[in-house]
């Protein structure tokens, strides 16, 4: 018997399923992303294949999206809909018999044990998904295939679109081992730039790093996961444990900067207070503000909840109100809850 795991990722999940109910758009560059307006503030939450063939991918500023793509078709986000297909995918996958680890709308891993001529065929399976998948929703899905959650997730990237691809310990160094730290799930332009300063540029180098030395600099937890990870080594066990939020909150991108900032001190109140209504049924560990201000720099801080109540919970955002420079204008706004027995 031989144990793999899959990471099935939904292509363009968003595009695909506007794309679905409006046949007219196939072919078109697609933007998802705020309410589709793309004069307003607002980031991209998916771009289709042909849009990404013009430089607008996820996190883009919607406007600097319809500058690069004139064309772009912009849809406003719909969260029920994705909600109701990602159902759909997700009890396929579990119809298999396999674990199941759902990551969000698009994307979960599976637990594979095969046995026998297929031990060492995992494509065949998971080309078995995709087909089940596409006839369950006529959406392309990719999967990545490896004998971990990190490999697997990494090699989706080269399936795409609609195909299968491997990447295992055998394979790791051939496939990743010249190219730079962030090829790596979970290891971002930060890391990379501090590993830059150590003369680390590639993951062959990461994986041949001294842990001690890396704790010096990321910590002594952290420095030694980094090197785990430029040798391909992570976490095997797919959990089938269902999803708990481990936070809710609110945030608001406003039209146009507040500068007043009893403003700013009436819109943390009234989020805090939609938050609180939200959250009854959990027990709120510690309440979280956001502020980015003009033009872009983002800020966060957070106290621990004083109590259940929207009064409660408002007087605790308020708080962590102060700790911001009141000074500077104001583009977003956040309130987070972060409930009780997370990590």
């Amino acid at each position: 018997m031989t144990r793999w795991v899959l990471h099935v990722d939904l292509d363009q999940f968003l595009a695909a399923v506007e794309v679905l109910r409006h046949p007219e758009l196939r072919g078109k560059p697609v933007v998802v992303g705020g309410d589709g307006d793309p004069t307003k503030r607002g980031v991209v939450s998916t771009a289709s294949y042909e849009a990404r063939e013009a430089g607008v991918h996820s996190g883009l500023p919607l406007r600097t999206a319809a500058k690069r793509c004139p064309d772009c078709v912009f849809l406003p986000v719909d969260a029920d809909a994705y909600n109701a297909v990602s159902i759909v995918v997700m009890d396929v996958l579990r119809e298999t018999g396999c674990p199941v680890e759902v990551l969000g709308w698009d994307e979960a891993f599976v637990g594979v044990e095969l046995t026998g001529e297929q031990a060492d065929d995992p494509e065949s399976f998971a080309r078995g998904l995709v087909a089940d998948v596409k006839a369950a929703t006529q959406l392309d899905c990719s999967v990545g295939i490896g004998q971990n959650k990190l490999q697997a997730k990494i090699a989706t990237a080269f399936g795409k679109p609609a195909g299968v691809a491997r990447l295992t310990t055998a394979t790791w160094f051939d496939v990743l081992g010249d190219r730079p730290p962030d090829a790596i799930w979970g290891i971002g332009a930060k890391t990379v730039a501090k590993l830059t300063t150590l003369g680390i540029m590639s993951v062959r180098e990461l994986a041949g790093a001294d842990p001690d030395a890396l704790a010096a600099v990321f910590g002594p937890m952290t420095g030694p996961w980094l090197v785990l990870l430029g040798q391909g080594r992570g976490d095997a066990d797919v959990d089938p444990t269902p999803y708990v939020p481990r936070s809710h909150g609110r945030e608001v991108t406003y039209q146009r900067n507040i500068k007043d900032w009893d403003q700013v001190r009436t819109e943390i109140d009234r989020l805090a207070r939609l938050v609180a209504a939200e959250v009854t049924d959990r027990l709120v560990a510690r309440v979280v503000v956001k502020v980015r201000y003009a033009p872009f720099f983002t800020e966060t801080h957070g106290v621990a909840s004083l109590g259940p109540d929207p009064d409660a919970f408002a007087e605790a955002a308020l708080d962590a109100l102060t700790r911001f420079d009141p000074g500077r204008p104001v583009r977003l706004l956040g309130v987070r809850a972060e409930f009780a027995g997370s990590p």
